[in-house]
């Protein structure tokens, strides 16, 4: 996909637009996932954002939230990257490491250690049904026993709302929902499911590529 996402984030810029309505619902299940996911032993919470933007929707409820969240930003475009990490050093956020890499791509991972928090914003919505399932399906290798899944997706212009399939693979792969939000008045929809079946250690090849 050849889409200018430095100016799609321009669509934050309206406060009552879809963008802005979502980033709020995403805003709001993060603190409700950061109080109720799993911890290490010390209360150390590790989070992880794929596609993760200039990072506005996880950075200022973590330094709103708990400095032990220790986060890695997984995204592609270097000036969004930048963004985040300039906004992560200035709400002095020592733990969050923002990484320039492809977030569809497994390698991306290794060394990563799960995950008790994951966000997949803006991800399913530019990827194919195939690549949706395969990611789906990858997500219990990336999040530690009973991790949560924050997850965005438009209905799509049809009839068929194609966030309900992306539901029922949660269902399907080991979670057990949480939340989902699905404005009458908005195509957006913000899901947040849990990691109720088994861990998954084999990650390996590519996840999913943007349309």
């Amino acid at each position: 996909m050849n889409r200018d996402w430095v100016e799609w984030h321009h669509g934050y810029d309206a406060p009552t637009s879809a963008l802005s309505r979502r980033l709020e619902v995403v805003r709001r299940d993060l603190r409700r996932a950061l109080g109720t996911s799993p911890t290490d032993p010390g209360g150390t919470r590790r989070l992880l954002s794929i596609c993760a933007g200039d990072g506005r929707d996880v950075l200022p409820v973590i330094a709103e939230h708990d400095r032990r969240v220790r986060a890695l930003l997984v995204e592609l475009d270097p000036v969004l990257a930048r963004r985040a990490r300039e906004t992560a050093d200035d709400l002095g956020l020592p733990a969050v490491e923002v990484r320039v890499a492809d977030a569809g791509q497994a390698d991306t991972y290794l060394g990563v250690r799960p995950a008790h928090v994951l966000l997949a914003c803006g991800v399913f919505g530019n990827i194919d049904d195939t690549d949706t399932r395969r990611t789906v399906a990858a997500l219990p290798a990336l999040l530690a026993p009973g991790g949560i899944v924050i997850w965005t997706r438009a209905r799509g212009a049809g009839d068929t709302d194609l966030s309900l399939r992306v539901r029922a693979l949660f269902a399907e792969h080991g979670f057990t929902e949480l939340s989902f939000t699905s404005p009458h008045d908005a195509r957006f929809r913000v899901g947040m499911h849990r990691l109720a079946g088994p861990v998954r250690h084999a990650l390996a090849g590519r996840l999913f590529t943007f349309r």
